[in-house]
C-alpha cells in the first residue's frame, strides 16, 4: 500500500526527575484541554496518529519508561522490581501536578497502568487498556517469550493481523541515514530488552491479586485478532474489574488504535466523554 502516514508527534518534552532524582523520565507532550496519560508498549513510545487525534481535545502525556529514552539506556539498571517501576510512574504523574487524568495503556502499558489504579485508587478518573497485558492462564498463553526469542523480521506478524497496513509499515520503517537506522535497531532492541525484566519468561507480575482494587469506570479494548495476547483475556479482565465493559474489535491484531483507528478512537472518546 502506498497511502502515506502523516504523524504530527509531539509538540514539547518535560523531564521530571525521579526515584531520589537518580533517573530523568522523558514525558512528550501535545495537545490542549483534560489531561490525558498515554503509558507505551515494550518497545518503547511511538507517537502515532491515535495520540495525533487524542491531542486534539486533550493535553496528552505520554512518559517514556526509564531504558527507553533515546541516548539514556542505562536507566534501566536503577529500576530492579516491577513495584520500583510503578512507583516511579506514580512519583512522575504527581510531580506533572496532574489531577486524575484519564489514563491509556497499551500491552504492557496497560498492565502497567492497571496496576498503578489498583495500588493508587485515585490516580486515574478512568482508564482504557489496549489489549493489555498482566494476567495468564496456562490454558492460552500470553505469546510474549515466543515473540522475544522468534526472528525480528516476525515481530510485526505479532502486533498485527495485517501489517502491509500503512501504519504498520510506517511504523516499522527505520531512518534512511545508515547510522541512524543501526541507532534506531539498536535502540528498538534495547527498549524491548527493558520492558522483558520485568514480563519475562511470564508477563505476571501479580496484577490477578491486586486487579479487584481498581474502582474507577473501565473500557477494556481488545483486538478480535489478536495473536500475542489473545482475545479470551479480555474476559479475564472484565470479570476482575468490577466497573468495566469490553469493546471487541474485528478485524484488528493486537494495536486496535493502528489497525482500527477510527474504530477505536470512537470507542475511547465516547467513553471519555461519559
Amino acid at each position: 500500500m502506498s497511502t502515506q502516514v502523516v504523524i504530527k508527534g509531539p509538540e514539547r518534552t518535560e523531564v521530571v526527575k525521579a526515584w531520589n532524582d537518580q533517573i530523568d523520565v522523558r514525558v512528550k507532550i501535545a495537545g490542549s484541554g483534560p489531561a490525558l496519560v498515554y503509558l507505551h508498549p515494550a518497545a518503547g513510545l511511538y507517537w502515532d496518529q491515535f495520540l495525533d487525534r487524542l491531542a486534539e481535545t486533550h493535553t496528552v502525556y505520554a512518559p517514556e519508561m526509564p531504558g527507553t529514552t533515546f541516548g539514556d539506556p542505562y536507566a534501566i539498571h536503577k529500576v530492579d522490581t516491577f513495584l520500583d517501576l510503578v512507583l516511579i510512574y506514580e512519583e512522575v504523574l504527581r510531580k506533572l501536578g496532574l489531577k486524575r487524568p484519564v489514563a491509556i495503556g497499551q500491552s504492557f502499558g496497560g498492565m502497567l497502568m492497571c496496576d498503578l489504579a489498583a495500588h493508587f485508587q485515585d490516580i486515574f478518573s478512568k482508564i482504557i487498556p489496549l489489549d493489555p497485558a498482566g494476567l495468564w492462564r496456562d490454558d492460552i498463553p500470553v505469546l510474549t517469550n515466543q515473540l522475544y526469542l522468534d526472528q525480528p523480521q516476525n515481530l510485526p506478524s505479532y502486533l498485527f493481523l495485517d501489517p502491509s497496513i500503512p501504519a504498520a509499515q510506517a511504523m516499522f520503517t527505520p531512518p534512511a541515514d545508515p547510522e541512524m537506522m543501526v541507532k534506531h535497531i539498536a535502540h528498538t532492541v534495547w527498549s524491548l530488552g527493558c520492558v522483558a525484566k520485568f514480563i519475562w519468561p511470564f508477563p505476571d507480575q501479580g496484577l490477578a491479586k491486586r486487579i479487584h482494587r481498581i474502582n474507577v469506570p473501565t473500557l477494556i479494548i481488545w483486538g478480535r485478532q489478536d495473536k500475542l495476547i489473545p482475545v479470551a483475556y479480555a474476559e479475564e479482565f472484565q470479570k476482575r474489574i468490577a466497573n468495566s465493559r469490553v469493546e471487541i474489535i474485528d478485524q484488528s491484531g493486537h494495536i486496535p488504535q493502528m489497525e482500527q483507528l477510527d474504530k477505536t478512537l470512537a470507542l475511547v472518546k465516547a467513553f471519555i466523554a461519559r
